[in-house]
């Protein structure tokens, strides 16, 4: 079986886009988020404020597809491989 690739990215993306954007928000509103000063190490011009959640969904979902991208393609080729040497 294998996995859409353009449709697998597009999932990374989105969920890990959203993840970004709602944990800096989640703490603009409770305080804190010293943990995500880690992601301005990564992505360029990402703080924990509004502007930079944005700045992170929009990094998140360009990382997401790219990793995302790449784990099916690399899943596909295991399992074509895998399926080759059963038989």
């Amino acid at each position: 079986m294998n996995l859409d690739v353009k449709g697998f990215a597009v999932a990374a993306g989105v969920v890990w886009g959203l993840a970004v954007f709602l944990a800096t928000l989640s703490s603009i509103w409770h305080g804190g988020g010293q943990h995500l000063q880690l992601l301005s190490s990564i992505y360029f011009g990402y703080q924990v404020t509004f502007l930079g959640s944005i700045i992170g969904l929009i990094y998140g979902l360009v990382s997401g597809l790219i990793a995302g991208a790449l784990l099916a393609w690399l899943y596909n080729l295991v399992a074509a491989r895998g399926a080759a040497t059963k038989g």
